[in-house]
């Protein structure tokens, strides 16, 4: 059974922060988890020696992800940038955590990891598209391990129940400053030269009339 400790919610820029953690009894080393994922139809999430399935998305959930990735890639294409979607693995050695965003980008050349060669270790930026199940991890445990990334410069949430997006940067002394943009606005993402548009990427993702 998973055991939850969390803080209170801190409120910046009218996004909530709240952190929890999961813990359960069962441990894996790292070569038992990549052997299993490669065997694998499903993916996993590893996390301290900890491995969890991840959950399919709904059609809404990766209609959200792909507009995303195709307002990037209008913008991306000719720069230093390259967004990907889930399939890439990205490692945060530091909180012992792989997992699969729902997008990530990476600037510059890809730095692999010595020990698993299918994960990169630098993304520039990373999106997750919430769902009811994920969006209290997203929003908290997982936000926690992302941080230990020296070279993740925005975290980015895009919300299923609402157009909105919140847009986490790094700033100075390693805070954290957020930005919601609702319908009508624009998300920032100077860390790798994009912005996105939130009414046009919940159109794009919307079902079409039958």
């Amino acid at each position: 059974m998973a055991a939850f400790a969390t803080w209170p919610r801190v409120r910046d820029g009218e996004c909530y922060h709240p952190f929890e953690m999961l813990a359960h009894d069962v441990r894996y080393g790292l070569r038992e988890y990549l052997s299993f994922e490669a065997s694998s139809n499903v993916k996993h999430e590893y996390v301290g020696g900890q491995i969890y399935a991840m959950a399919g998305g709904t059609p809404e959930h990766a209609a959200l992800a792909a507009a995303f990735l195709g307002q990037l890639y209008l913008q991306l294409r000719a720069g230093r940038c390259r967004p990907y979607d889930a399939d890439l693995r990205v490692r945060v050695r530091e909180a012992d955590l792989l997992t699969y965003p729902d997008v990530t980008i990476v600037c510059g050349p890809v730095q692999r990891d010595v020990e698993d060669p299918l994960a990169v270790v630098n993304p520039t930026a990373l999106v997750e598209v919430l769902s009811d199940s994920t969006e209290r991890y997203d929003r908290g445990s997982k936000f926690e391990h992302y941080k230990k990334l020296q070279s993740l410069q925005q975290y980015v949430l895009v919300s299923h129940v609402e157009r909105r997006i919140d847009t986490w940067t790094r700033a100075a002394g390693d805070a954290w400053t957020c930005e919601a943009a609702r319908d009508g606005a624009v998300a920032r993402l100077p860390s790798v030269g994009a912005k996105i548009d939130v009414r046009e990427l919940y159109e794009a993702a919307a079902e079409p009339p039958a």
